[in-house]
């Protein structure tokens, strides 16, 4: 599966970004058919300290699935958006 991470306004470090294929990548044990997945990183213009958004855009036939989160880390956001989508490529696998 090919992984594009996008970020506005930041610049994601290594760590970052090995933990977004690492979580990114199980995905694939739930649903095969994954194409491609788009991740998006942003900041957002908030006095709130939960102001780190990542957004999961996963390409697969048919429908892509997409899921936003936002929390107080990039790491914690990226973990919540593959815990949804991990949840929505099951119900997806289980009605096909």
């Amino acid at each position: 599966m090919k992984i594009t991470v996008q970020s506005f306004g930041l610049t994601p470090h290594a760590p970052l970004e090995e933990h977004i294929e690492k979580k990114v990548n199980k995905l694939e044990t739930f649903y095969d058919r994954i194409q491609s997945c788009k991740v998006l990183l942003k900041v957002e213009n908030t006095a709130d300290k939960e102001n780190k958004t990542a957004e999961v855009i996963l390409d697969i036939p048919g429908e892509d699935i997409v899921v936003k989160k936002t929390s107080a880390s990039f790491e914690e956001s990226i973990d919540s958006c593959v815990d949804a989508a991990k949840k929505l490529l099951i119900k997806k696998k289980e009605t096909a």
